[in-house]
């Protein structure tokens, strides 16, 4: 159970950090819908571990193998099942912790739940796991791409260096010209700097990914559970590390005044719009055709070198210190992530939403 992400675009990914393969199953992609390999393995690419100096240096190919579901480079409109083999886990830098519960993991949590864990990476609980995520949200942004709806995310924060993800000044298309991912030069060296000397110090720290979707077209989302910042949030929040989520104006909103915050109604050519988008692209659960925004907050990775006190499976007090490879910050690889999240829920309430014009009496 919890294996599966949505309703009509649903997807089910499957594998541990540390088994011979991860990997997803997408179920109710549209046939016909021409697959961009190149662009797969570029979403691929942009998650990979040891892609650069400031991220965890395990050494992945991540290529998919596309199993079932595509047929001359289009899909079929059946079970599209994406496979990416595990060529370099060490389990050997995990055995000391098969009784031993690690701070602020899910060690503790999934030995509690189920009884029996793999504790090899961290098993299940691995951000490992969210290739096969990146694998089939590419899936749903090819999709999307015929709607011209367009997913960009970046980093904003890495520990006190931020900057403001609404600058109209920032130029999106040089977020991957550094290894940071952050569309202004000066606070992205900055930030690679911040990440370096933490890693020497054995620490790890957190930031911040804000993400802008244009194009989406006015309607997609309901009216009272499935909303769609609901169901973004529920995409971000299911991201491993994630602390955080907000849109629009936020937690900003706070401190304004209704008078303030409204966003009138005006018209921009032949469409409705807002003089502003305090609303963040989304009223009453439903997108509103304006650009949708969000930001979503990143914990320190949990991993420290340094010793910290715990408990064993036997209740006894005991220490433990991080082995492994590891990011010390996981931000900069969780940009393809958060964009492929953001994609896959798209995806599926544009679905939702078509659905409900064929059914229209």
């Amino acid at each position: 159970m919890g294996n599966t992400f949505g309703k009509i675009f649903r997807i089910t990914t499957y594998g541990e950090s540390h088994g011979p393969a991860i990997g997803a199953v997408i179920d109710g992609c549209p046939a016909g819908l021409a697959v961009d390999e190149e662009f797969i393995a570029h979403q691929m690419e942009r998650r990979r571990p040891g892609q650069s100096a400031i991220v965890t240096q395990r050494k992945e190919a991540d290529a998919v193998e596309i199993l079932s579901g595509v047929f001359e480079n289009k899909t079929t409109g059946m079970p599209i099942h994406l496979m990416i083999r595990n060529d370099d886990a060490k389990s050997a830098d995990y055995a000391h912790l098969a009784d031993t519960f690690r701070p602020s993991h899910a060690d503790y949590t999934y030995h509690a739940k189920y009884g029996h864990r793999d504790y090899r990476g961290g098993g299940r609980s691995s951000a490992r796991e969210t290739a096969a995520r990146v694998a089939a949200g590419a899936f749903a942004s090819m999709l999307l791409h015929h709607f011209n709806i367009d997913i960009t995310a970046f980093v904003s924060q890495v520990g006190p260096i931020a900057i403001d993800p609404l600058d109209p000044n920032l130029d999106l298309s040089s977020i991957d010209n550094n290894v940071v991912r952050c569309p202004d030069a000066t606070a992205a060296e900055a930030m690679e700097e911040l990440i370096r000397q933490v890693r020497k110090e054995g620490d790890t720290i957190g930031g911040r990914i804000s993400c802008l979707i244009t194009g989406v077209p006015v309607g997609l989302g309901e009216p009272v559970f499935d909303k769609l910042q609901a169901d973004l949030a529920a995409a971000m929040m299911g991201i491993q590390a994630v602390k955080g989520f907000e849109y629009g104006s936020g937690f900003g909103a706070i401190t304004m005044r209704g008078s303030e915050h409204n966003d009138a109604f005006v018209k921009s050519e032949d469409k409705i719009a807002t003089a502003t988008n305090f609303s963040g692209g989304i009223q009453g659960g439903i997108s509103n055709g304006m650009p949708i925004y969000f930001n979503v907050a990143f914990k320190p990775v949990a991993t420290i070198v340094a010793a910290q006190a715990t408990i064993n499976t036997s209740g006894e007090e005991t220490s433990v210190a991080g082995k492994g490879r590891h990011d010390p910050c996981v931000v900069p690889r969780a940009v393809p992530i958060v964009e492929a999240m953001a994609a896959l829920t798209l995806a599926d309430h544009l679905l939702r939403q078509e659905a409900y014009k064929h059914l229209k009496i």
